[in-house]
């Protein structure tokens, strides 16, 4: 916009001598109007540069793509800069308009014309970058706030899950010791119950102190509907050597998942859509299985209680 208000100072200083006083003052007042809207321009640059130091604390991926953006306005900004050099010939030019001829004349008006033309397109340019950049700051707002509610939504999951891990501590405080733990980790709790307080060896029948143990974890996931529950049977290394319907350690430890599913399903306030039992023989162990110690600690059932994520996968998919 400045150069237009260069090139029409100029074309007023060049028709003052040889126009009307008419055309001179309205040539004047366009000189007005667009020292005005260079004025206006400016203050939307200024805008511009404030808006677009606030977008630079994006999230890294609208960094890259502003800074895609940033290339893209250095590439206008030189494409500008080329076409004021391209003006500052023309006014060159302009000095010697009394010694060419018409034709030279009407060759470097059409240029002018030209150049004219250019600098409107790239005006045009720069107001769609930065139409561009305000959506993009509006997105990443919009998207900021969204992340906050997710960071609270998390918050309030994990409080939950510690206010569970201590009602379990304390209903099942009677059983520590007897090879029953409580454990909160990875946003989850877990409930692990060693073999020696559930069941007989080779056996995936629950005994009355181990079931008393169950039923007790049973009431405290009644009182917590919003509660997914994976019971996961373990074994050690020794292949097992039994008779009857059990072929191997995944058929035992599935069993003995199983026989801890049919205890917590007798009680009805249960959801039993949030229960899953899976066997996993000898292949997840705690500890190494090279002596009996750390043979009787892997033969266990672990009860994994994960709250349910439905709201915060949501959550996510609008990020």
């Amino acid at each position: 916009m400045k150069y237009k208000i260069t090139l029409l100072l100029t074309l007023l200083m060049l028709a003052s001598s040889c126009v009307t006083k008419k055309v001179y003052q309205d040539l004047e007042n366009k000189y007005a109007d667009l020292k005005k809207e260079n004025r206006r321009i400016q203050d939307e640059t200024d805008d511009c540069i404030k808006s677009k130091a606030d977008l630079d604390m994006a999230y890294n991926a609208i960094k890259e793509e502003l800074r895609a953006a940033h290339q893209e306005s250095d590439k206008n900004l030189a494409d500008y800069l080329s076409a004021s050099n391209n003006l500052k010939a023309l006014q060159a030019s302009y000095a010697a308009l009394e010694k060419n001829s018409n034709d030279a004349l009407e060759a470097n008006m059409d240029k002018n014309r030209e150049l004219l033309k250019q600098l409107g397109d790239k005006e045009k340019a720069l107001t769609a970058e930065q139409n561009r950049l305000d959506k993009a700051k509006s997105d990443l707002q919009a998207s900021s706030e969204r992340l906050a509610e997710l960071e609270r939504i998390m918050a309030a999951k994990d409080a939950n899950m510690r206010k569970l891990k201590e009602t379990l501590s304390s209903a099942l405080n009677s059983f520590e010791g007897k090879g029953l733990t409580v454990q909160q980790k990875n946003g989850k709790v877990y409930v692990s119950m060693e073999n020696k307080l559930l069941f007989s060896s080779g056996s995936w029948a629950v005994g009355s102190e181990g079931r008393r143990a169950v039923v007790e974890v049973g009431k405290v996931l009644a009182a917590n509907p919003d509660i997914s529950v994976l019971i996961e049977g373990h074994t050690d290394d020794d292949p097992y050597g039994g008779s009857g319907p059990i072929a191997d350690n995944w058929d035992l430890s599935t069993k003995r998942a199983t026989a801890i599913v049919t205890i917590l399903g007798e009680n009805k306030s249960i959801n039993q859509q949030n229960l899953t039992a899976a066997g996993r023989s000898e292949y997840a162990p705690l500890v190494s299985n090279a002596t009996a110690e750390g043979k009787a600690k892997n033969r266990r059932i672990e009860i994994i209680l994960t709250p349910k994520l439905d709201e915060i996968s949501k959550m996510l998919n609008q990020l």
